[in-house]
């Protein structure tokens, strides 16, 4: 009598690729799908191989742990520790270091090597303070002085642009990553830049009066390096001064952000109201948040003006930083749309103190 054939067992590695991709959609949280790639090489492969919407950014902590959303527990790189990140920008932290600047993609491993912001090319070379106007702030007046690296953007392989400022004023730098320098146009009016994006191909920076502006990038004849040869006013701001929302007992702070959405780019205005709590203890007066105002704009650059947006679509949560900002489409995860998730920073305050949120140190990283 011939024995039955043995039925082999079905493994877990022939998953078919539809009933993959099925399953990593309803896995939002990065951590998740990095589970799901360990699982054999046919999954890893199937993850990289599936156009999937990409999962929920990631919060950088300081003590170089992650919280995955909408997960509850922190985790860690394997083998890598990421503490000391003074910036994140996308999916890189950024690293200061002796003479230049580190920027590590915690998900790749991968590196990328800025120049030190001391090391800056005046354009024209020849920049002289005797040329400015009086009343004009330009590069030259605060290059010497305290730099701070508001927003890092990385345009492309070939090109990072950053918004340096010292106090509220700010310029934009350009180089080559692994270049030795950055550049700027020596005379340019430091301006309260808020936000800076890049959108189809361009770079966009906004204003505080909520002005828009493109900046012009071309190449350097004699080094070949990137360098700003225009910064031109597309859209023309109408915002109201923020002083006028003070009361003797209620203050207002106002920040802008810059997003991507649908296609479309949106500027988000956030109001910061915060009340004042008296102490006997303390000489000065202190406020404490008590709460935030949204308001949403499409840019409508064929009639160069801001539109009220009313509704992000049931699809759409953005999520806002002042490192890094992003809009991620949610409707498959079964989490509810049209809706506004921020982080605090070290920029909320700039003239009074406040409470700090638990979230003020902890920059948003985007998967790419």
């Amino acid at each position: 009598m011939a024995e039955p054939l043995s039925t082999p067992t079905p493994s877990w590695s022939d998953i078919p690729l539809e009933l993959a991709g099925l399953v990593l959609r309803l896995l939002p949280a990065y951590a998740d799908r990095a589970r799901f790639s360990a699982v054999c090489p046919q999954w890893r492969a199937a993850a990289k191989q599936l156009a999937v919407p990409p999962p929920l950014p990631l919060l950088a902590l300081p003590d170089g742990t992650f919280y995955s959303l909408p997960c509850t527990k922190t985790f860690r790189f394997p083998g890598c520790g990421f503490a000391g990140y003074k910036s994140a920008c996308g999916g890189w932290l950024v690293f200061p270091s002796e003479g230049s600047c580190i920027l590590v993609n915690p998900f790749s491993g991968g590196t990328v090597t800025l120049p030190a912001l001391s090391m800056v090319r005046l354009r024209p070379p020849n920049a002289d303070l005797k040329h400015m106007p009086a009343d004009t702030c330009s590069w030259l007046h605060i290059k010497d002085k305290s730099l701070c690296l508001s927003k890092l953007v990385m345009c492309s392989s070939n090109l990072a642009a950053a918004v340096v400022k010292h106090e509220i004023k700010g310029q934009i730098l350009v180089c080559q990553p692994g270049g030795s320098s950055w550049s700027v146009r020596a005379y340019d009016e430091c301006i309260e830049f808020e936000d800076m994006t890049f959108y189809r191909g361009k770079l966009y920076v906004l204003s505080n009066h909520e002005n828009l502006s493109v900046v012009n990038i071309s190449q350097d004849q004699t080094t070949g390096d990137p360098q700003v040869s225009r910064i031109g006013r597309v859209i023309e701001g109408d915002c109201d001064p923020v002083y006028m929302l003070w009361t003797e007992d209620t203050r207002a702070d106002r920040k802008f952000y810059l997003v991507e959405s649908g296609g479309q780019l949106l500027m988000v205005r956030r109001t910061i109201f915060s009340r004042l709590m008296m102490y006997d203890e303390m000489e000065d007066d202190a406020f404490f948040v008590e709460r935030n105002e949204f308001e949403v704009f499409e840019a409508d650059f064929k009639q160069s003006r801001w539109i009220s947006v009313t509704t992000l679509g049931d699809d759409q949560v953005l999520f806002l930083g002042r490192r890094c900002s992003q809009a991620v489409p949610v409707s498959q995860y079964g989490i509810p749309g049209n809706r506004i998730f921020f982080l605090d920073d070290e920029e909320v305050e700039v003239s009074f103190r406040k409470k700090k949120s638990w979230m003020r140190t902890r920059p948003l990283v985007s998967m790419t």
